[in-house]
């Protein structure tokens, strides 16, 4: 082999990697995770990717889906929210209890439903303002802050209930935004791509969107340049709850019933989906789309677990592992990156 054509060689090796690295920093550690998981489970199982199952997975994936968009937000700023699982508990709590005890047990009751809601969506946003008062006001690392808060919240909900599940709401409730459909598609799917839409708006073409990202990247360049971090800071933590407290509304409505016990695993798996999606744990990096497309990964790995009857302890290890890889897939893009632009 000559000269010339060893170094043709090798000036086409370094193209393909070259080549390689820029889509997988562009792309990250999700669509391989997605590409592997949608084969292994397809060559599993029989009726993995089949019209119903389908639709069950995108029916599942639509409260982590929320959830995950709501994580997103506090993480731009470089922060982490562990307690929205306590958030799902304390609104289902609040909803089921006013809507209880304010209809009257006939007719369609849609004036309990709403003032239902309205406390419920009440109680989840007022966490958030605490976390947002704690993080942002007094400077409690995020961390220590929503870990109180969930304690707090979780106490609190538990002494409402003792542990029981709240029934008795009106039927219209769960019959609407638990199953109902349109146009065959489940109504809960319907508001999560609304929610979609407007985070998509709210995260990329808003002032408070631009802003999270500069938070997240430079505090104290965003603080010279103006911005009142403080202020952002306590709005990304109420954005947060409030988009949390819709998904508890329509898992209550699923449920039918009140629950102080709900919720408990979401804290691990939106920021699981955060992470798989691309965004940095240490703030001011992510895509919407991506986020959402992680979430979906998480639900379609469980569900095909699920069809492969794995043990629900074990699916737990899975996405633990999951977690991990991901950081480290996330933590070499970023070496790729630095590498790219030297």
């Amino acid at each position: 082999m000559t000269d010339a054509s060893h170094q043709s060689q090798e000036s086409l090796l370094a193209k393909i990697e070259q080549r390689a690295a820029v889509v997988f920093v562009r792309g990250g550690v999700l669509p391989w995770f997605l590409i592997l998981a949608i084969l292994v489970f397809w060559l599993s199982t029989d009726n993995f990717l089949s019209g119903r199952n389908i639709l069950t997975m995108l029916r599942q994936a639509t409260y982590l889906t929320m959830v995950s968009m709501a994580q997103m937000v506090v993480l731009l700023t470089a922060g982490l929210d562990l307690s929205v699982g306590v958030m799902f508990a304390i609104t289902s709590v609040i909803s089921s209890m006013v809507m209880v005890g304010v209809w009257s047990g006939e007719g369609a009751g849609w004036g309990a439903i709403a003032l239902g809601c309205a406390a419920g969506m009440g109680a989840g946003t007022l966490v958030g303002v605490g976390n947002g008062i704690g993080v942002a006001i007094f400077r409690v690392p995020p961390f220590m802050m929503t870990l109180a808060m969930s304690s707090i919240v979780f106490g609190v909900a538990l002494t409402i209930t003792g542990g029981t599940p709240i029934y008795g709401m009106p039927s219209d409730f769960a019959e609407v935004f638990g199953y109902g459909k349109f146009i065959s598609v489940p109504v809960p799917i319907w508001l999560t791509i609304a929610f979609i839409i407007l985070m998509y708006i709210f995260i990329n073409w808003s002032r408070m969107g631009r802003y999270l990202y500069a938070l997240g990247g430079n505090l104290k360049a965003s603080q010279l340049s103006g911005i009142n971090t403080r202020l952002y800071l306590f709005l990304a933590y109420v954005v947060c709850a409030a988009i949390t407290t819709f998904a508890a509304l329509m898992l209550t409505a699923r449920l039918e019933s009140g629950e102080s016990n709900i919720g408990a695993n979401y804290p691990l798996l939106s920021i699981s989906a955060c992470v798989i999606g691309g965004v940095s744990l240490f703030g001011g990096t992510g895509r919407l789309p991506n986020v959402v497309l992680g979430a979906i990964f998480i639900i379609l790995v469980q569900n095909g677990m699920n069809l492969l009857r794995i043990n629900s302890y074990l699916q737990m290890v899975v996405i633990g592992l999951l977690l991990i890889l991901a950081v480290i897939g996330d933590n070499y893009r970023q070496k790729v990156m630095l590498t790219l632009r030297d």
